[in-house]
């Protein structure tokens, strides 16, 4: 039988290890979806319930497992569908190859149905590598190029195909003039600075009474040395929020997140600092790191690219964490360090796991939404994956639950796009089936993305070994977020218009899914509510009614930033008077001696 371009498309990916491809059919793709057939679903088609959703669940594939996401979708609106996705792939620096239709040649240019001009729309997202197809002989190249560089750069790639080329006979590439042939394959490698520079570097830190250190996800295949280098230099650590996985928060130094959904101690140790030793992270909000000539600085990044732009160090160190922090560590002087320093960032880490614990025992109406998160952290698995939507949520994420060795975690960090947490989940899913999956899901997000994509996990739950998919919603009928953002940033109430949306029967929704659907209308029911999603046979619902009035006070507020967005509440704000005692009970806990005061 002879082998059109779709086929050896498929085969291809077969040949690079493409397990799964996350997609939607369309008449652009028709071709591959045939070859699809022909291949007996080899890799595995995996339809979600929109493009943007394919995109998604390709980026949370490859954040968790390690490895190339593939998403699939027709020309024209299908493509368009996918940007999304993969700018946040852009962003996050996360390895996904696009394979999207487009009309037939013949028709190009001619003002078709459908037709975009899908390179000039894939041009930025994808600037690393993007090409079309236009004869079977480029095929092996283009599709190989487009999946090393987005290995090499960590990066989306987008190979574009008509329609019609789908459909001709295969034929390799020769060794004739202008033919580029192909292999597969590419090797491990490591980065290294020179050694001038690690020694440069190491003056820098062992000159430092007051170290901290920030790590970001480029940290995470580099634990135990991240930990040998804090307890050498006795430095407190903060972590980026998508380094949240990178290190455990059980020790004692490791102050948790930075930015305005981190916490306090992270927010102490960078104003108090004299020395700064950023690993694998590009944070961007500079005014949450030392004041600028307060602290020197050190810097290791693997992209020459993404160094020495958020902070004036004196050394940029180009090199993988791991191996950079190997040759790094044994220049170190830790014997001569004093324990203040390091006593302090643990005293003040202890110090505010207690803040945290009496803020979400707070009375609310009806559910304080922290208490949400606290009572989920000690029932996580150890090697559950946890992943948050952009929203409200993603602040109790980020400083009520602590990350233990084993587990997984991520976000949408950069582009921090709403509508990603389900979709995340499903993709780890995939990645890994025997894994148990949490997903934790504003109202505002759920209704955007995460209700049609309850359907794709209905769809597939039975593919994997252990089937819990837990999705946690916030239902308080706001997008909180963005409310609380326009009080504290722009000094206005809430407006309604934009800001309230309805009260959405989500665990309802599940259960006529087939699936498992709780709500939860009463503080003493959080806990079991959470407890029955992980004890569920398969993917879950819980849904919690918050309060939106509990405020996502951000590490840094003094009095009297509470008291200038107290301020703008009581302008006009629909619920004033339960916001501002909220927010003064929520700042207060940071000032209490003991821990029985509400």
């Amino acid at each position: 039988m002879s082998t059109k371009v779709a086929d050896h498309v498929l085969q291809r990916l077969r040949e690079w290890g493409v397990e799964h491809v996350f997609g939607y059919p369309g008449d652009g793709i028709n071709g591959l979806l045939a070859a699809w057939g022909r291949a007996e679903d080899n890799p595995k088609f995996i339809q979600s319930r929109h493009e943007e959703m394919s995109a998604f669940e390709a980026v949370g594939y490859a954040k968790f497992g390690g490895r190339l996401g593939v998403c699939t979708a027709t020309s024209g609106p299908g493509a368009i569908h996918l940007l999304n996705g993969l700018y946040d792939a852009k962003l996050d620096h996360v390895p996904v190859l696009a394979i999207v239709g487009q009309t037939h040649r013949t028709a190009m240019g001619g003002s078709y149905q459908q037709e975009v001009d899908l390179h000039t729309l894939f041009k930025d997202v994808a600037s690393d590598f993007v090409e079309t197809v236009m004869v079977p002989e480029q095929l092996p190249n283009v599709l190989d190029r487009a999946i090393r560089t987005a290995y090499a750069r960590r990066a989306p790639t987008a190979v574009i195909i008509p329609g019609d080329v789908q459909d001709l006979e295969y034929s390799a590439p020769t060794h004739e003039f202008k033919m580029v042939p192909s292999s597969l394959g590419r090797s491990a490698w490591t980065a290294i600075p020179s050694q001038e520079s690690v020694e440069r570097a190491a003056e820098v830190l062992n000159s430092g009474d007051k170290v901290a250190i920030l790590i970001g996800q480029g940290a995470a295949g580099a634990q135990a040395e991240v930990e040998r280098i804090a307890e050498l230099l006795g430095a407190g650590v903060a972590k980026a929020l998508l380094g949240k996985d990178a290190l455990s928060d059980e020790l004692p130094y490791v102050t948790g997140a930075i930015g305005l959904l981190g916490t306090r101690p992270s927010y102490e140790l960078m104003r108090d600092c004299d020395t700064l030793l950023t690993i694998g992270s590009s944070f961007p909000y500079t005014q949450f790191m030392p004041e600028f000539g307060k602290a020197r600085g050190v810097q290791i990044d693997i992209d020459p690219h993404m160094v020495g732009m958020r902070y004036p160090y004196e050394v940029n160190l180009v090199g993988d964490a791991k191996a950079t922090l190997e040759r790094l560590i044994p220049l170190l002087r830790g014997e001569e360090r004093g324990r203040e320093w390091y006593d302090t960032v643990c005293a003040n880490v202890t110090r505010w796991r207690e803040v945290m614990e009496r803020r979400a025992q707070l009375s609310a109406d009806p559910i304080n939404p922290e208490y949400v998160a606290r009572a989920l952290d000690p029932l996580l698995p150890g090697n559950a994956i946890v992943t948050s939507d952009s929203g409200s949520p993603a602040n109790w994420y980020a400083r009520h639950l602590t990350h233990r060795a084993g587990m997984r975690s991520s976000l949408s960090g950069t582009l921090a796009t709403m509508g990603c947490g389900v979709p995340y989940a499903i993709g780890a899913k995939f990645a890994h089936p025997d894994r148990p999956a949490i997903a934790l899901v504003g109202d505002g997000a759920m209704q955007m993305n995460g209700l049609a994509e309850l359907i794709t996990a209905a769809k597939y739950r039975d593919r994997w070994e252990d089937p819990r998919l837990v999705v946690g919603v916030w239902n308080n009928h706001d997008l909180n977020q963005v409310t609380w953002e326009m009080r504290a940033m722009e000094g206005a109430p809430s407006f309604l218009p934009s800001q309230e949306i309805p009260d959405v029967q989500y665990a309802a929704f599940a259960r006529s899914l087939g699936l498992t659907g709780i709500r939860v209308e009463k503080p003493e029911d959080v806990e079991a509510g959470w407890r029955a999603g992980l004890q569920a046979d398969g993917p879950a619902v819980i849904e919690f009614l918050t309060d939106p009035a509990v405020p996502p006070v951000p590490p840094h507020a003094t009095w009297e930033q509470m008291e200038a967005t107290a301020a703008a509440i009581l302008k006009g704000d629909f619920d004033r008077g339960s916001m501002v005692r909220q927010g003064f009970k929520a700042k207060i806990q940071e000032f209490l001696p003991g821990r029985d005061r509400h």
